[in-house]
């Protein structure tokens, strides 16, 4: 009994030590918040380029199926993205493939870097599905820039709201 009292005080000491040994907390700025570095950028827009902020004004138009609970989305793009379907549009983004292989002709191209546990996933208007008149050479990590035609898509609530076809690298 003696002991496992001593057993409880030496975890009660080693509890409180380990408290007080902890590194304190961020300085706070006016107003209560920690200040935070927000290292989730789109990718940078290419000389000539379309943004992916441009690109990220086209509205989600939500809908769940009641039967399924399924949740389909319809693009709202606004003008200056209208104003850019059927053109040629440069923009730079990461690859994640769709085929296998070291150069790939059916891509997604990522606005945001991928593989990221603390951010949700693409939304419809933050990746370009791309159809490439010749291969282009996988990179995972860095952002690639890309040509291509592009066309406004999603009104069939696929969840693709951007296509490049034609495309290629640079």
């Amino acid at each position: 009994m003696k002991k496992a009292r001593n057993v409880r005080s030496l975890l009660s000491v080693f509890s409180v030590a380990l408290i007080l040994a902890a590194p304190a907390p961020a300085a706070m700025q006016p107003g209560g918040r920690a200040p935070v570095e927000d290292i989730w950028q789109p990718a940078k827009t290419p000389p000539g380029g379309t943004s992916w902020q441009t690109l990220e004004a086209t509205k989600l138009n939500d809908r769940t199926d009641p039967k399924s609970g399924i949740i389909y989305t319809k693009p709202i793009f606004p003008a200056a993205v209208k104003t850019l379907a059927g053109k040629q549009i440069k923009v730079a983004g990461w690859m994640m493939p769709l085929e296998n292989g070291a150069r790939q002709k059916h891509f997604v191209l990522l606005g945001y870097p991928p593989g990221c546990p603390f951010h949700m996933h693409a939304m419809p208007n933050q990746f370009i599905e791309v159809y490439a008149a010749a291969p282009v050479r996988l990179d995972e990590r860095n952002p690639t820039i890309i040509t291509g035609t592009l066309e406004l898509t999603g009104q069939d609530e696929s969840g693709i709201f951007y296509r490049l076809r034609n495309a290629r690298a640079g």
